[in-house]
């Protein structure tokens, strides 16, 4: 199985909404494309509650499993991956990612 791993910071403020709106709006984004796309086996979204403001701390946190690295690729490919990474693109100032196998 491979796992994917997203995180973002969000701008303060980006597309006429603040911060909290848009990590809301991702999250369904996210989470909707469980039923978009077949290959992703499972998916988990959240939003960071911490509200300190840390510079380390991310906003929005992805985790998406999938049974082959050819799943995985397939996603990448995917209209609505492609249609997420739009939005992703005008609210978020920063990425980090990981994907490595679990072995189960």
């Amino acid at each position: 199985m491979i796992r994917h791993i997203v995180m973002w910071k969000l701008k303060d403020e980006a597309e006429g909404a603040t911060k909290k709106r848009n990590a809301e709006k991702l999250k369904l984004i996210l989470e909707g494309l469980r039923i978009k796309i077949d290959e992703i086996k499972d998916v988990e979204v959240g939003i960071q509650t911490d509200t300190s403001e840390s510079p380390e701390s991310m906003d929005v946190v992805l985790i998406c499993d999938f049974e082959t690295e050819l799943d995985f690729k397939m996603y990448t490919l995917n209209p609505h991956h492609k249609k997420a990474i739009d939005f992703i693109g005008t609210v978020a100032e920063k990425r980090l990612f990981v994907d490595y196998k679990v072995d189960l």
